[in-house]
């Protein structure tokens, strides 16, 4: 794979010669970009000496004027090692002061960014604000470790270490087309069940989860269809977006697009109830206490089990207790390969960008992923997905 190795300003730097060594070591191209604050800390002759290539350190000193073009068309993977919170920023509000920054703009492929900041800049509110964004984006965020850190403090801001980066990098090339031959159909966000014409019950769904899903499964090279509920995010690039409003309106895209799907992921947070007759008018406020009838929702997920066939189904399931047990009932009462359950809590699940999930398998085990950005656990899903096919292939 061809990396273009970026680098911003902070001690950090010196652990990214090793991760270039690495990188040359297991078989990448590495192109190394330094800013001029990565180079008040490091020569640029080194990653020039470890790469075998013109490490590139001045925007005006290249020889084509439009080399930041050239260069991200050659290339695989942007990899942004140390990611300070300076080119953070940037990078988030798009600025484009030298190369590098220009480069970012300009690069249509994957990219990850390894942060390394004092703990006190990375828990600061803008940095974070800037963070998710390069998320929804489609940015892959490598947490940083925690530890002793360069300014004294002790805490989360140490860049992670070269072999674990090396290591997700070496994944994200072997994986990157593994559902070439898929059609993945992906449900997200809430439903919307009206009350009244200005009135509807919902619930605290942000759809995050099911958007990196579908990002994740279409950057691995499958067709994707994400039908999705009321949300405040931008459809990821390369997918074929529905939107729906109500449980019904989801129903009957599910089923409108079941019958080319290859994997079915039903993450929506669909509304279990609607009401059973809705006014035509605004329901007026009075002393009087009011009661709602409402009738039960469709099941997509058990309606899909019952036709599932070959195709692997996954669904979802948001619990406050009893996590496993509930998912375990889920997997089993709707026929689904896989349920991901998730303890949905302050920090996690529903509006927040990490995630902690069980995965509880039709072949019988439980894998536990640890808290890490949705848009990883999405991919450590499709990992297990993968395999858990090749095990019910074999069992047949």
């Amino acid at each position: 794979m061809n990396i273009i190795l970026g680098m911003g300003g902070g001690i950090a730097v010196y652990k990214t010669a090793d991760l270039a060594r690495l990188l040359m070591q297991r078989g990448h191209q590495v192109q190394a970009v330094m800013t001029a604050a990565a180079q008040e800390f490091i020569r640029p002759l080194t990653f020039t000496s470890l790469t075998g290539r013109k490490t590139i350190s001045d925007l005006w000193a290249v020889e084509n004027v439009i080399e930041h073009i050239d260069l991200g068309q050659r290339s695989d993977l942007l990899l942004v090692a140390p990611a300070t919170g300076d080119l953070v920023a940037k990078f988030a509000h798009g600025l484009a002061t030298d190369f590098l920054t220009t480069l970012y703009l300009a690069f249509t492929g994957p990219v990850m960014l390894a942060p390394s900041m004092n703990v006190n800049m990375l828990e600061h509110p803008a940095t974070r604000a800037n963070l998710e964004v390069l998320i929804r984006r489609g940015n892959r965020v490598i947490e940083p470790g925690v530890g002793y850190l360069a300014c004294g403090m002790t805490g989360k801001g140490r860049m992670a270490e070269p072999e674990e980066i090396a290591e997700i990098v070496d994944c994200e090339a072997n994986k990157r087309r593994d559902l070439e031959d898929e059609v993945v159909l992906v449900t997200a966000g809430p439903t919307q069940e009206p009350i009244d014409p200005v009135r509807y019950i919902s619930n605290r769904s942000s759809g995050k989860m099911g958007y990196a899903l579908a990002e994740a499964a279409a950057a691995r090279g499958a067709r994707v269809v994400l039908i999705s509920g009321p949300v405040n995010l931008s459809p990821p690039r390369g997918v074929d977006t529905i939107a729906v409003n109500t449980a019904a309106e989801m129903r009957e895209q599910v089923f409108a697009h079941l019958a080319p799907a290859t994997i079915v992921v039903k993450a929506a947070a669909v509304a279990d109830f609607h009401l059973s007759r809705v006014p035509d008018q605004k329901m007026k406020k009075t002393a009087a206490r009011i009661s709602l009838e409402l009738d039960p929702t469709p099941d997509i997920l058990a309606e899909v089990g019952v036709k599932k066939g070959d195709r692997l189904l996954i669904g979802f399931a948001a619990e406050t207790q009893n996590l496993e047990k509930e998912a375990r009932r889920k997997l089993e009462s709707k026929n689904c390969d896989m349920v991901v359950g998730n303890l949905v809590g302050p920090d996690t699940g529903f509006e927040s960008d990490e995630n902690e999930v069980v995965l509880t398998l039709s072949t019988g085990p439980t894998i536990t992923l640890q808290r890490a950005p949705k848009r990883e656990i999405a991919d450590r899903i499709f990992d297990e997905a993968l395999k858990l096919r090749l095990a019910l292939h074999a069992a047949q």
